[in-house]
């Protein structure tokens, strides 16, 4: 069984954010990903850190993505996720997140 660093670790792998800082619902966001506004190639994760506090807990997330966005030809960007979470019902639920680059 996983303890809560583990699980909130796999919650990063099933987010992608890009880069352009826009606020996008998931509607959008998988939209544009299926009419080729957004394509990810790869994401090679560099550092997970994790820190839990009860039902509540932060994440920061280091990964290399492969992408081309809005046309753009492909480009490697170093890109952070900073996240809050949330446990709700036994599962760690995003609550916030915040693109930025290292």
């Amino acid at each position: 069984m996983m303890d809560d660093r583990e699980q909130i670790r796999e919650v990063y792998d099933y987010y992608l954010l890009h880069m352009t800082g826009v606020k996008q619902s998931a509607e959008v966001f998988l939209k544009g990903l299926l009419d080729g506004t957004f394509n990810y190639f790869s994401a090679e994760h560099d550092d997970i850190e994790v820190t839990v506090d009860g039902d509540r807990a932060k994440m920061t997330g280091k990964s290399r993505v492969l992408a081309a966005v809005y046309g753009g030809g492909k480009h490697r960007w170093h890109l952070q996720g900073d996240f809050t979470l949330r446990k709700e019902q036994g599962e760690w639920k995003l609550s916030s997140s915040r693109a930025s680059t290292y």
